[in-house]
């Protein structure tokens, strides 16, 4: 069976993407260069943190008018949450706001190493679910608790890569592995992403996207970044298709042996 990558779109929530990055809103100079990172990286859903992005204050320069909510998917996030209430009560209040039911939940353990925490993480998940939001779930790279997240409702399985903002690329890429053996609902790398090589691993892996912000919007040329991260995914998904050769312990002759003179 021949595979077409140019037609190639993954699935959440029913909503159907071509594109398989998504792109932050926070850490840039301007909302202006923010949407021409966007705009490099063809990405068609960007996070948006409730608490840190200004989407209402007309006094004040708002994302929205950088960045056509009608255009691209807005996917309001927890980010800055410490508990599942401090969560909960950010998205309803983003759902008033936008009208926004797919959402990212992320609650975070402590400030050292932003990692999730999973218990209160999978209580907001199944309260939020129940409340008819579509929850995109920031997790730990634990395969059981990552099935506990999409057991408890979440619509995509987001495990970290490293810590958030951190740069250093998949730390732990059998879990990652195991965790998109095992789920029935997309998977996406979310955090820790530092340059394209750990964009394309990352796809190189089977995980149907990957989120990132600091990565972009931290490099020195973030609208460069935001191509290279674009090209970084698109090739990780062909190879990924592709199926790659065989690791090998010893040589093997590109030419064949048989027939020398």
């Amino acid at each position: 069976m021949s595979i077409d990558p140019s037609a190639d779109s993954w699935t959440v929530a029913g909503r159907t993407f071509r594109s398989r990055l998504i792109v932050g809103t926070g850490k840039y100079k301007t909302y202006e260069e923010n949407a021409r990172a966007l705009e490099a990286s063809g990405a068609e859903i960007v996070t948006v943190a409730v608490r840190r992005v200004n989407l209402s204050n007309p006094d004040e320069p708002m994302l929205v008018d950088f960045i056509d909510p009608k255009k691209v998917t807005y996917l309001p996030n927890t980010a800055g949450c410490y508990t599942g209430e401090e969560a909960m009560r950010t998205l309803r209040l983003a759902r008033e706001a936008g009208g926004w039911s797919l959402v990212k939940l992320e609650v975070l353990g402590d400030r050292k190493t932003l990692y999730p925490e999973m218990i209160e993480t999978l209580h907001a998940t199944e309260i939020l679910t129940k409340d008819g939001f579509e929850v995109m779930v920031y997790c730990s790279d634990d395969p059981l608790m990552a099935k506990r997240c999409e057991n408890a409702g979440a619509v995509a399985i987001m495990p970290l890569a490293a810590p958030i903002g951190s740069g250093l690329g998949v730390q732990n890429p059998i879990a990652i592995r195991m965790i998109i053996e095992q789920s029935k609902v997309p998977v996406l790398v979310d955090a820790g992403v530092g340059t394209a090589s750990d964009a394309a691993v990352a796809m190189e892996l089977g995980c149907d996207g990957v989120l990132m912000n600091t990565a972009i919007a931290e490099a020195k040329n973030p609208v460069l970044m935001a191509s290279a991260m674009k090209h970084a995914v698109i090739a990780g998904r062909e190879a990924y298709l592709a199926g790659r050769m065989p690791k090998k312990l010893y040589a093997d002759p590109s030419s064949p042996l048989a027939g020398l003179i």
